[in-house]
């Protein structure tokens, strides 16, 4: 679902104060107590990501990156040697392992000579996918595409197509780097928050002083961020993870932090956002029993319920990720179960 800039107001509880103003390409928006609010452009329907560059006394941090496109290496020239002042940049950080977050780390960290920090299962992970291209998709994905009830034309056309396109999506990633942990002080007054769910080990920087807390996917105004079954943990339970991961941030956080996210426009109304995230996949799950106590469904059957936008093929491995998740959360919770028959998943109520 593409991602629309409101206009200032109240809506659901949160504000806008720099309502529909973002910074263009090569401009920055200055949030005060040196953070600057950076915008590159993304190809599909999100369009772009926020970026952010915080004063350290050394140079300038910078959180998140952008994709390894002309476009996005052309942006960040341009800012950091024009509103930004060429300043050196003194480390990159970066929120977690989706490539338009950790595209251009290595980019960065090698031409200004600096290191990544990250938390460990972030790293680990992109670098695992990174060195995962093949070209044909393992037995195990094709088992999941067939489990979730994609047609046989769905599951060849998925493996012409290859594995790997991860690793297509990032600059080679530097060798090593800087292990975040939840609760350390990263230096500057702001300190890490780790979220799950969304990915493994999400960071989230936090600085109650300044009242700003750069949430990365996190915590996103206008969308929800994905929460999808992979095949490195087929059995995970990545929505329960993602639904304590908000009750944890909502209990710890203050509520009137000036949330900087990675996609969509700055605001604040944290608890409100963070409550209406946890009810919306809630309401999603009650939906979702209500539908199998009817008669037993595949992962594909249960689309209709799951999302308000016709699935095409574009979007059938996220849309099945995110169905497996909540129906596998059903499954732990004890209200649903799956029965294979010839390798084809059927979840019934319980």
């Amino acid at each position: 679902m593409a991602d629309h800039h409101p206009r200032r107001g109240t809506a659901r509880g949160l504000d806008y104060p720099f309502g529909d103003r973002a910074p263009a390409p090569g401009e920055i928006i200055d949030l005060g107590q040196g953070v600057s609010w950076i915008r590159l452009p993304l190809g599909g329907p999100l369009g772009h990501i926020n970026v952010w560059a915080v004063e350290e006394a050394d140079g300038l941090a910078l959180i998140d990156t952008g994709v390894p496109t002309d476009a996005c290496k052309q942006a960040w020239r341009d800012v950091l040697a024009g509103p930004l002042g060429g300043r050196p940049v003194s480390r990159v950080i970066c929120t977690h392992m989706h490539p338009d977050h950790i595209g251009l780390a290595g980019w960065l960290c090698t031409k200004f000579g600096t290191s990544l920090w990250m938390t460990r299962g972030e790293y680990l992970t992109a670098r695992l996918l990174c060195a995962d291209a093949r070209p044909a998709p393992p037995a195990e994905a094709v088992a999941t595409w067939r489990g979730a009830g994609w047609t046989e034309a769905q599951i060849a056309a998925a493996t012409a197509r290859g594995w790997g396109s991860f690793a297509r999506s990032v600059h080679r990633m530097p060798e090593g780097f800087v292990r975040v942990k939840a609760g350390d002080d990263l230096g500057g007054g702001w300190r890490a928050v780790i979220g799950s769910g969304h990915s493994p080990e999400h960071l989230c920087l936090v600085d109650e002083v300044r009242g700003m807390m750069i949430a990365g996917d996190q915590v996103l105004p206008r969308i929800s961020s994905i929460v999808a079954i992979s095949i490195l943990e087929p059995e995970a339970d990545p929505l329960g993870e993602w639904l304590a991961s908000i009750a944890r941030l909502r209990a710890e956080l203050p509520g009137d932090l000036l949330v900087l996210p990675a996609h969509g426009a700055v605001f604040t109304g944290l608890h409100a956002r963070l409550d209406a995230l946890a009810d919306g996949h809630l309401r999603t799950l009650d939906r979702l029993h209500a539908r199998l106590v009817e008669r037993p469904l595949r992962a594909v059957d249960c689309f209709g319920v799951m999302f308000k936008r016709a699935i095409d093929d574009k979007l059938l491995g996220m849309a099945t990720g995110e169905t497996l998740a909540h129906l596998q959360h059903l499954e732990q919770a004890g209200r649903a179960v799956r029965e294979p028959v010839d390798g084809v998943w059927w979840w019934r109520a319980c």
